[in-house]
């Protein structure tokens, strides 16, 4: 149990990637009223918790309807975190989350009498509860045969969108402390982590796959 749930939390750390999102948070609200985005912080969490909480529970109900094997997933998903990981070791996932910060920025600018609510798109879906993360928690609760294993998945993922609710609501210190540089050596870091889970939930695919065979 102890094994699962460190390897949980690591996982969906990476996964969500608070280093990666908080400076897209701090974009995004960067200059609004401490209201505006304590209220975008907790709403943020609060639909991505959701989210995923539905994929942790619907999920093997939606592969058994479409006939998909827990090892099929279990390679696709691998391969899904693989890309990922890749994207952010050569900080294209970076990039492409800064685009989506700086187009809804000049949005705001264009309209600065109001804020834009940012909470659902693009904070909760797909910054926190983006694909690898909704792969992540339907691949440890295919392999969570209990309860209390399923307990386990949940706090890991409850531990890591608390942390990002914590990094919000303390974005300003939090971003000089960090800074840019320091940011993008994490973000490496934890790719090549996520790198090689992703091959190991390959190869347990794959085997699993021969196994049944």
């Amino acid at each position: 149990m102890t094994e699962l749930f460190i390897s949980a939390l690591v996982t969906f750390f990476v996964a969500i990637d608070p280093p990666g999102v908080a400076p897209i948070f701090f974009a995004l609200t960067d200059g609004s009223p401490k209201a505006h985005r304590r209220a975008m912080a907790y709403k943020s969490i609060m639909i991505a918790t959701g989210v995923l909480l539905a994929f942790a529970l619907g999920g093997r109900y939606l592969l058994d309807a479409m006939h998909i094997s827990l090892d099929a997933f279990r390679t696709a998903g691998g391969v899904l975190l693989f890309l990922m990981a890749l994207e952010m070791i050569f900080e294209k996932r970076t990039e492409r989350r800064e685009e989506r910060a700086e187009k809804l920025t000049e949005e705001h600018e264009a309209h600065p009498e109001t804020w834009d609510d940012i909470s659902v798109f693009p904070m909760a879906i797909p910054m926190l509860a983006g694909p690898g993360a909704i792969a992540t928690i339907m691949l440890f609760m295919s392999e969570a045969p209990t309860m209390a294993h399923q307990g386990v998945v949940f706090a890991a993922v409850g531990i890591n969108l608390l942390l990002c609710l914590a990094v919000f609501l303390v974005i300003g210190p939090v971003m000089k402390f960090v800074g840019a540089s320091m940011a993008a050596m994490i973000t490496r870091i934890l790719g090549v982590i996520l790198a090689a889970l992703a091959t190991q939930f390959i190869f347990d695919g794959i085997h699993g796959a021969f196994m049944a065979s």
